[in-house]
């Protein structure tokens, strides 16, 4: 598992630097999906195993062409539909369910390259759900959607354990998701039961609204409360129990703002400085280290001098990721994706051989 781990990661790693040079359907194939699966473990360039324009006839339509078909004794396991990487997918790909409902396939794939969203038949039998029971973007992956993924490997592939697994996963997602929603943004619904649960009066309009700013405070709070319990424990056990970091208060969504240019800097931001900061004490002085904030990226810099620049942290809406600069121009430079700030612990070696330079 570990080296599955570290292959996608690598794979990771690659399209990362890749992926705005690729604009058609076909250079996705070639450049990512192929070598997605490759990377899983099939023999792409064997058409009795991964056969490409796999023929799906549906009713009085003959010679329909699925992408990609995985085979197992020349029965089609899973079918793979793949658009451009300059698409965005769908809420839901009414082709790929029609080749699903006219083959023995129990699961399939509609991707882009980056998105990948995997169906099967939940809710009515040989007939595709409409929504997918697992999803992913290649280059926002966490530690539990890659134990998933590893459930498709050739090696470890049973369609028993990942059916009876799929509803569970497809509801735990879905949950996921919608925290991840409250989180920043509470809806009405979700402030009325919380203030169920901690106000005993009347729950009147007015109530609701005094309450919604508390709610969403405290939320936050307690969010900054665990990320800080978190990195705190990762610095002990590397040896650095006498540090301890405490992160930037969540009372306003917008910690600074430069009238004069527009820039904004964030928490997010600000977390990774400090978490950058700490890794850091033991091999420099933390008072050289400064940070610069721009439109584009947040710069963590040397000196106060943004000609040293060592880091290039990106917060996107689809990604996050750091830009290392460890090489003369963009795309030969390291780049690297996280989810949250706390993961940038996990690049302390390839952070210190970039500031060393600079020592």
């Amino acid at each position: 598992m570990e080296k599955f781990t570290e292959q996608l990661k690598n794979f990771v790693n690659r399209i990362g630097t890749m992926k705005d040079s690729i604009t058609t359907e076909e250079a996705t194939k070639t450049a990512i999906v192929m070598p997605f699966f490759q990377t899983l473990g099939y023999d792409v360039f064997n058409p009795l195993e991964f056969c490409p324009e796999f023929t799906a006839d549906v009713g009085i339509k003959k010679g329909e062409k699925v992408d990609y078909a995985i085979l197992t004794d020349g029965n089609p396991m899973i079918l793979i539909e793949c658009k451009s990487i300059t698409e965005k997918l769908q809420k839901h790909d009414s082709q790929l369910f029609r080749y699903f409902g006219t083959t023995a396939s129990k699961f399939s794939i509609l991707t882009n390259g980056l998105e990948y969203r995997f169906y099967t038949d939940l809710e009515e039998t040989n007939k595709m759900d409409t929504t997918p029971f697992f999803s992913f973007n290649i280059l926002d992956l966490r530690d539990s959607q890659i134990n998933e993924i590893a459930k498709f490997r050739k090696e470890s592939f049973d369609v028993d354990n990942i059916t009876s697994t799929a509803s569970e996963l497809k509801y735990l997602n879905a949950l996921k998701s919608y925290l991840s929603v409250q989180f920043e943004t509470p809806d009405e619904e979700f402030i009325k039961f919380l203030v169920n649960q901690i106000y005993d009066g009347a729950k009147t309009k007015n109530i609701i609204e005094k309450f919604t700013p508390i709610i969403n405070k405290g939320i936050k709070q307690m969010f900054n409360e665990k990320v800080n319990d978190k990195l705190n424990a990762a610095l002990k056990s590397t040896g650095d129990a006498n540090v301890s970091v405490n992160l930037p208060e969540p009372a306003e969504d917008i910690v600074e703002l430069k009238e004069d240019d527009g820039i904004l800097t964030t928490p997010e931001e600000l977390e990774a400085y400090s978490v950058v900061k700490v890794l850091l004490k033991n091999i420099i002085s933390p008072d050289r280290i400064f940070y610069r904030d721009n439109k584009s990226y947040f710069n963590i810099i040397i000196d106060n001098s943004i000609r040293k620049w060592i880091i290039r942290v990106y917060f996107e809406r689809s990604k996050n990721f750091i830009v290392l600069n460890d090489a003369p121009n963009d795309k030969e430079r390291t780049t690297l994706a996280f989810q949250q700030p706390i993961d940038l612990v996990d690049f302390r070696d390839q952070i210190i051989k970039t500031m060393e330079p600079y020592l």
